[in-house]
């Protein structure tokens, strides 16, 4: 997993609408990028509605949100619209940035070893950097964790 410090990876992926969104081409904002498993599922509604609860709060600091998860474009679009978020959800189909950012890999799920996304965010500095990890993020008030790291950046 990335760690503060690193060098974010850049990537190019596709929004909830299908289009294009690069990394690079935020540079000069601070960007929360959540890394989550799959949409519509109750801890992933959850903190999903967290970002959005947070939303003016986030908006005010200059913060731009990213949810990553596998799932595809048109999944990300409903999943978006049924809870309205009013950020971009990324599709990370093959988990290329998934793994890049250490987001993906083995974990314990109900007792057992299983591979999938390991729910974590990164918050990337205007510069490129890696300025905080939250790994193993629990969902339920997680937006309020990560405003209060941005106050201390």
């Amino acid at each position: 997993m990335l760690k503060p410090g690193d060098r974010a990876p850049d990537f190019e992926l596709p929004t909830e609408g299908g289009e294009p969104l690069r990394l690079s081409s935020l540079r000069g904002k601070t960007v929360v990028l959540y890394c989550y498993p799959k949409d519509d599922k109750p801890g992933c509604t959850k903190e999903a509605c967290s970002f959005r609860d947070s939303w003016a709060a986030l908006r005010a600091r200059g913060v731009v949100v990213l949810g990553l998860s596998p799932d595809g474009p048109e999944r990300h679009g409903k999943f978006k619209a049924k809870h309205e978020l009013p950020f971009s959800l990324l599709a990370d189909p093959d988990r290329a940035v998934l793994k890049a950012y250490g987001a993906f890999g083995k974990k314990t799920m109900y007792g057992k070893e299983v591979e999938g996304v390991i729910r974590s965010t990164f918050v990337i500095g205007p510069d490129g950097i890696v300025a905080k990890v939250f790994p193993k993020v629990k969902p339920e008030g997680h937006a309020e964790e990560v405003l209060e790291a941005l106050e201390g950046l």
